[in-house]
């Protein structure tokens, strides 16, 4: 019997991929410690590991601005995921493979790192060019699959450590490469849309003579940037805080933050044909300076830990909301917009937490100063908004 995939299967392979990237991002992370006890990795080399994953994602977000609609989304796609399979067997397999472990772990991370930077590029243009009636709640649903997807990988990998051992995390290494692989099989039957037409995207120069584009890149620099900058300091607020062992400290800080974060996506797809997508935004950004607030200064720990969750809510609709409000206000931008918009928010995933730690660092580890910082971020991005806003008002620039 000959299956017939439609779009309908296009759009799970798509959130798929996104917990395929959640795989990618959060598992070896939970595997620092058992990397430097095992291949003796000095903490500062396991450091960089962190660097090259997010670093050649960004290095492909910007690279496959020029090869994406050369090859086509669907190789593109299938390669990301084989990529990500590989990666993640390389966890457990090259290590033994090179003189020295370190160089094997560091491959491993450069695989699984290309296919996670593709993921981010395509997933979204594909979503929103499949024939959705309401664009910017797929959109917004698609991006609560990470969140979803980080949670998961988490739980589970926390219990098996938990039950079966941390001395087989190879195992799981294994298990966890089944998803992208499969998904990667699955990208060869589902049909893949194009977003424009061959031939009628905009060009580059054209692209960045578009004002609101720049506006885009401003409000993706400061998504990224407000989201990590609290959740990669969430495991510290509430085992510091809190005073709680590592192990519920990582399910308490980033869980609870990645929880409330894929609320407040599936809210927004749920609601969005009665919800204004730019006042939503501008809202969650007020909420978020508050939540940034209340996790510097509050003196009860448990109110630090509410602070961390509500900025998890907050930000969960500023990167699909901004994707949204491009592809709405840029329709010919295809997968190049999408690729730099990309580029953009990985840029702000790293400077968010980096400026809270230079700034908490220069003030003798006071991370209060640090997360005080940080608010540029939101206030920029409810700046931002005002003036798309106001530059939608007015008229959109023909160009786009």
């Amino acid at each position: 019997m000959n299956f017939h995939f439609d779009y309908q299967h296009t759009l799970l392979a798509s959130y798929t991929s996104f917990v395929t990237q959640a795989i990618i991002n959060n598992f070896a992370p939970l595997l620092f410690l058992t990397f430097q006890k095992d291949y003796q990795v000095p903490l500062e080399k396991i450091t960089l590991l962190i660097t090259a994953n997010f670093g050649i994602q960004l290095l492909v977000d910007f690279l496959s601005a020029f090869f994406v609609e050369k090859i086509g989304y669907r190789v593109a796609m299938v390669a990301a995921h084989l990529f990500s399979a590989l990666g993640l067997i390389g966890l457990a397999v090259f290590p033994a493979w090179f003189s020295r472990p370190y160089d094997g772990l560091l491959t491993a991370v450069a695989c699984y790192a290309i296919g996670g930077g593709l993921i981010e590029v395509l997933a979204s243009p594909i979503v929103e060019a499949c024939p959705t009636k309401k664009k910017s709640a797929t959109m917004s649903l698609l991006h609560s699959f990470y969140c979803w997807g980080s949670v998961f990988v988490i739980l589970v990998s926390t219990l098996f450590f938990f039950f079966v051992g941390i001395g087989n995390w190879k195992v799981l290494a294994f298990l966890w490469s089944i998803i992208p692989f499969l998904n990667a099989l699955y990208f060869t039957r589902v049909p893949i849309p194009r977003l424009v037409e061959e031939g009628k995207s905009l060009s580059l120069v054209n692209l960045f003579s578009f004002k609101l584009f720049w506006l885009f890149t401003l409000l993706m620099i400061c998504a990224g940037a407000s989201e990590h900058a609290m959740s990669q300091w969430a495991s510290a607020f509430a085992e510091s805080g809190l005073k709680i062992p590592k192990t519920m400290g990582d399910l308490a800080g980033p869980c609870f933050f990645a929880v409330l974060m894929g609320i407040a996506r599936i809210f927004y797809a749920k609601y969005s044909e009665k919800i204004n997508l730019i006042n939503f935004m501008v809202g969650s950004g007020l909420l978020c300076v508050i939540s940034y607030l209340l996790a510097a200064f509050s003196s009860s720990p448990l109110l630090s830990l509410v602070g961390c969750g509500l900025c998890g809510l907050s930000v969960g609709i500023f990167w699909p909301g901004t994707l949204s409000l491009a592809a709405q206000n840029c329709p010919r931008g295809g997968s190049a917009m999408f690729a730099l918009l990309a580029l953009a928010g990985d840029v702000g995933c790293a400077a968010g937490p980096t400026l809270v730690g230079l700034v908490a660092g220069a003030r003798g580890d006071n991370l209060t100063i640090g997360l005080v910082a940080a608010l540029v971020f939101p206030i920029l991005l409810i700046y931002g908004l005002f003036m798309g806003k106001q530059t939608t008002r007015r008229g959109k620039p023909s160009r786009g």
